[in-house]
């Protein structure tokens, strides 16, 4: 479970292995979708795991989400968070993702 001071959105698929599979998944389809092109096995789950996290502090507190949101939803907010990361890397990378 992700917990972020002063948040309401539970992130909480289950085990290791399930954050390892949202974390590809969304790794995954963020990079193909923002790079147009996967960034391999080990980044797409570095991305997606850190997209949840973003993800789940940019929907609990800049838009007052709250709730617990199982798996599929989690795959849906790390998706949104990693996007987030992966287009502002690119813009500070001037393109070079």
């Amino acid at each position: 479970m992700i917990s972020l001071q002063g948040a309401h959105l539970n992130l909480d698929p289950g085990s290791w292995l399930a954050w390892i599979i949202v974390g590809l998944i969304a790794g995954a389809i963020a990079a193909r979708v923002v790079a147009g092109r996967g960034f391999g096995c080990l980044a797409d789950i570095v991305v997606g795991v850190a997209g949840a996290i973003i993800g789940g502090f940019l929907l609990s507190s800049v838009f007052g989400m709250s709730g617990n949101v199982g798996f599929f939803g989690s795959i849906i907010v790390a998706f949104i968070g990693a996007a987030a990361l992966l287009a502002i890397l690119k813009l500070v990378s001037g393109g070079r993702l």
